[in-house]
């Protein structure tokens, strides 16, 4: 499995040179307690790519570099928002 990487506000899996799945976010300033806050509008694996569990593995790397960076989440993507609130492991990371 190739290595996910990040990019401008996303991050991505790249197989042969060719992105097969990625996972964006917008920063989106801070809530009323001061929490920096980011968007996860758009979550998609490429055709041919499916099945592979890549999207829920960019959902954990995005968890991660949430918490790594004190960001909360608020899931736009309904990929995103399913994962994110279908496990208590990701409790930590929501806005909400």
């Amino acid at each position: 499995m190739s290595e996910i990487k990040f990019g401008n506000n996303e991050f991505y899996i790249e197989e042969s040179g060719e992105v097969i799945a990625r996972i964006q976010f917008i920063p989106s300033g801070t809530d009323v307690s001061g929490r920096d806050l980011i968007i996860v509008n758009h979550t998609v694996v490429y055709p041919g790519h499916n099945g592979k569990g890549l999207g829920k593995k960019l959902v954990d790397r995005l968890a991660e570099y949430a918490r790594n960076e004190k960001k909360y989440i608020i899931p736009v993507c309904p990929y995103a928002k399913n994962v994110l609130e279908s496990s208590v492991k990701y409790k930590d990371v929501m806005a909400n």
